[in-house]
């Protein structure tokens, strides 16, 4: 079964909504990438990446995630994962892969949509 790689976005208020789904390896994160750098480039430092739909992250999807904070954090902007804690088979994949890994705690994570655009600003980890 092949799953299709999607990366959708729009904006609510002053938040840019990159919204993520399919797997996100070595042949998709490249998408991701792009998407996240065109955003900053067009001025957008408030970024909520929506990976509720992300059925499969690698190693290279992690990169990924790790060089958006980077790039976030550079700009002195916001990062924002939506990543939620339940659902098929105990929470998000990704939510599990930042996990194991312990980089998860270096994201700003939140449930839903929701929580991610009306949560109070909380500062990133180092």
């Amino acid at each position: 079964m092949v799953v299709a790689f999607n990366v959708t976005g729009v904006e609510q208020g002053e938040w840019a909504v990159l919204r993520v789904s399919g797997e996100l390896d070595l042949v998709s994160s490249p998408t991701l990438r792009q998407r996240v750098h065109d955003a900053v480039a067009e001025g957008r430092h408030s970024l909520v990446l929506d990976l509720s739909d992300v059925l499969f992250c690698d190693s290279s999807g992690v990169g990924v995630l790790i060089a958006a904070r980077r790039l976030i954090r550079s700009c002195r902007g916001r990062l924002r994962l939506v990543l939620p804690a339940h659902g098929a088979v105990d929470g998000s994949h990704v939510n599990r892969v930042l996990g194991a890994l312990g980089v998860r705690r270096l994201f700003d994570v939140h449930p839903d949509l929701d929580a991610a655009l009306a949560d109070e600003e909380r500062p990133l980890s180092a």
